[in-house]
């Protein structure tokens, strides 16, 4: 019984759907009546479609911008719709940081070139940071909302539109039947499915109409996001600048130390040739290990650096003063090694 009502079903669909392509071929050549909504329904269609286009291309490029690497793009989307955190990254920058680190340490701390490579490597991973929190800033306020409207509003909107189509086709399929009616009975139940049609009709019309009207205020929201996207790449951009001026003054102030010699002339007189003389109470030490420091009152270490010491208090037994170049901070006594003058 089922299977007699799957195969009815099967061939009542297939009849309707060649039915249609009749229908829409007729409409094509002009042999059968189309109804046509009106100019103000159209102009909302056509604004529809246009903002549908131009949101998926801004929404592409700006996960270009923000992820160059299309498989990166293509990994996190998997990641997305199975419902998994995406991988935590480190971006090229910060790539780039780690290994002018680690080629400053293998080159020697106290060398011009490994204490410059140390330094500008630093100054690279802080701009990855960065721009990994602009990435994030970005995705939040910019394509997560894109995105949104794309999934959510327009398939609505596309959908009740498919969906008026259809009601279109069966008003002027009732149209038609009732133009061919040739008896009385068959002129009375057609007029009668027109009713029940062009009722249907009117009112999937509204609904879409009042979707499409809602175009306007996703605009609004768009443009809201669009400000806080430039809002994004001004702290970003700011921010950058900001860390690369540091930098400047750091490696300006190594030449400054001995004028007419660049950052890292001036690094190699004092390291290498002629050692700096130490402040009254300060001594050099040598740093045995790497060390993050814990809060802003300290300083972080890298193993085998030079870096200049001072007693902090005769209460203090664990810590030095540290100094290297501009920064200051408390040093952990147990990393260092007292270099003797």
């Amino acid at each position: 019984m089922d299977m007699d009502f799957n195969v009815k079903k099967l061939v009542r669909d297939a009849g309707t759907a060649i039915s249609r392509v009749v229908q829409l071929t007729e409409e094509k050549l002009g042999t059968s009546e189309k109804t046509e909504l009106d100019a103000h329904f159209e102009n909302l269609a056509e604004r529809s479609d246009t903002t549908k286009l131009w949101t998926e291309k801004i929404l592409r490029d700006t996960e270009a911008v923000l992820t160059p690497n299309p498989g990166n793009r293509v990994e996190d989307f998997l990641f997305e719709k199975i419902e998994k955190k995406r991988p935590n990254r480190l971006t090229n920058l910060e790539y780039l940081g780690l290994d002018m680190i680690e080629a400053g340490n293998e080159f020697g701390p106290g060398t011009a070139y490994g204490s410059a490579l140390v330094k500008v490597g630093q100054c690279e991973q802080r701009l990855g940071q960065t721009e990994r929190e602009f990435i994030s800033s970005a995705g939040q306020c910019f394509i997560q909302p894109l995105r949104k409207f794309l999934d959510g509003e327009m398939k609505t909107i596309l959908k009740e539109r498919s969906l008026l189509e259809s009601k279109r086709l069966d008003l002027d399929a009732c149209k038609n039947r009732l133009r061919k009616a040739r008896s009385m009975h068959s002129q009375q139940n057609a007029e009668k499915d027109l009713r029940v049609a062009q009722s249907e009709f009117d009112r999937q019309a509204e609904i879409t109409k009042l979707l499409l009207e809602g175009i306007s205020s996703s605009h609004a929201s768009h443009l809201r996001c669009l400000h806080e996207f430039v809002e994004a790449q001004v702290r970003y951009y700011d921010q950058c600048h900001h860390i690369m001026q540091e930098l400047q003054r750091d490696l300006s102030s190594l030449s400054l130390k001995t004028p007419g010699v660049t950052p890292f002339q001036a690094t190699t007189s004092h390291t290498e040739n002629h050692p700096e003389t130490p402040k009254s109470g300060y001594q050099r030490a040598r740093v045995l290990y790497d060390y993050d420091a814990k809060d802003a009152t300290e300083l972080s270490l890298m193993a085998d650096e030079v870096i200049t010491i001072c007693e902090i208090s005769v209460d203090e037994t664990d810590y030095f003063m540290g100094e290297r170049g501009s920064q200051k901070g408390k040093v952990p006594k147990a990393f260092l090694e007292i270099i003797n003058p």
